[in-house]
């Protein structure tokens, strides 16, 4: 009887494990699939004198949450929207991977109570994340920046970029992609033109370089030690977000409960930021945050992830005043792919929402911002971006400001702001 009761647990707890091994295997890139959809949709429509154009941007984009799911991107994927080989079939040149590493249960855009359970606490288990990281939102983000370190280390020409010598390196490597293609990959013609600098590996030349930039989506991050803004920037991190959707040790954020500006710790942090040439990204903080930060000559700011409220009224959205206030600083609005803040998520109502930035906040201060991974459903994936050239066009948008909007103005942007070395 002993052994037969023995048995039986014991064949309970085999079938618990296998459940919970099944649950692992299964369940995260099931929720990584559910929660960043495509729309299904035909192939969309691009025209050969779009797609030339689109050749010569280099397309970029302010923020992907891809970091957060366990996705090999260096493998093309069936879910999500990004990996390396739908970015390079998309054209993109420069991507910022952003970590998160808090998310509020019932998150919403208007109200987030701080001390609600966590939901990446929960997708760090499930994913099998390592220890260190359960408990620990900084070490959450210092583990994401080792998995994009991982992927740099096995392909050459996906690179991260923490200073501007760096990134105008990756630039010029780009413009001589290009040239090796319109010459159409003959090396005699390349030899010819290039002479001494015919002696780039071919391997160089024939697959396109694209850029990584690691963001940090909400100070939280810092566990609430000043401390870790160094651990951070070691890691690679250049543009720190200091919200997501609860307030937190820095002030308020547009979905918390408080409304609040910077508290003194905050404007401790932006302090050390900007002594570090770090980037901030006030994408999900309190208009007063926002504010607050722009008074104290932090910037020029970005706002990674967005669209406007006059043009399409929304939680999301923060005031189009404060918009121009951010333009008129210098700051880069990247305009996101997901109906929440430009209505419409087409191609055509993503370029509806560029024009209206564009016709409102000036050419030079509109980018991309997609949101990418980042639990929203688009109507394209990276591999898709000429579609949004395409459009533009469609739209009569001048060629010259199709490729600041898609691209050029984030490139520069980095190349002024980031740290000098």
């Amino acid at each position: 009887m002993v052994r037969f009761v023995l048995w039986i647990g014991g064949g309970l707890l085999a079938l618990a494990a296998l459940g919970l091994a099944g649950f692992l295997a299964f369940a995260p890139p099931y929720f990584d699939n559910k929660m960043n959809a495509v729309v299904a949709h035909d192939p969309y429509a691009v025209s050969a004198e779009a797609r030339a154009l689109h050749a010569t941007i280099p397309v970029a984009d302010l923020h992907a949450d891809s970091l957060l799911w366990n996705r090999d991107l260096l493998k093309e994927n069936n879910r999500g929207h990004v990996d390396l080989a739908r970015m390079r079939e998309g054209g993109m040149f420069l991507q910022v991977f952003t970590a998160v590493t808090a998310s509020p249960a019932g998150q919403n855009y208007t109200q987030n109570d701080a001390d609600a359970p966590d939901r990446i606490t929960t997708l760090a288990k499930a994913q099998r994340w390592p220890m260190r990281t359960w408990n620990s939102r900084v070490e959450r983000a210092l583990y994401q920046a080792e998995k994009m370190e991982g992927f740099a280390a096995e392909d050459d020409l996906f690179v991260i970029a923490e200073d501007r010598i760096i990134l105008d390196e990756l630039v010029l490597l780009r413009r001589y992609q290009q040239r090796f293609a319109e010459l159409d990959g003959d090396p005699e013609r390349w030899a010819k033109e290039m002479g001494p600098l015919a002696s780039i590996e071919a391997s160089y030349l024939e697959t396109p370089v694209v850029v990584a930039i690691l963001g940090i989506e909400g100070l939280h991050a810092l566990d609430g030690d000043l401390a870790n803004i160094d651990r951070l920037y070691d890691a690679g991190y250049r543009l720190m977000g200091l919200h997501h959707f609860f307030d937190n040790k820095l002030g308020g954020s547009l979905h918390g409960t408080s409304g609040a500006g910077l508290s003194d710790f905050g404007r401790q942090a932006v302090a050390m930021m900007r002594e570090r040439d770090i980037i901030i990204d006030v994408a999900h903080s309190s208009e007063q945050t926002a504010r607050d930060v722009l008074a104290m000559d932090a910037g020029p700011v970005v706002i990674s992830h967005t669209g406007f409220n006059g043009h399409c009224e929304s939680p999301r959205n923060i005031s189009d005043a404060l918009m121009a206030e951010i333009a008129a600083d210098g700051g880069l609005i990247g305009v996101g792919f997901w109906s929440d803040v430009v209505c419409d998520a087409s191609p055509a109502g993503i370029a509806d929402a560029i024009i209206y930035g564009i016709e409102n906040f000036g050419v030079d201060h509109i980018a991309l911002g997609s949101d990418f991974d980042g639990t929203v459903t688009t109507a394209l994936d990276a591999s898709e971006m000429a579609a949004l050239t395409q459009a533009l066009m469609d739209r009569g948008v001048p060629d010259e400001d199709i490729r600041k909007v898609m691209g050029g103005n984030t490139v520069r942007f980095f190349m002024e702001n980031l740290p000098s070395e």
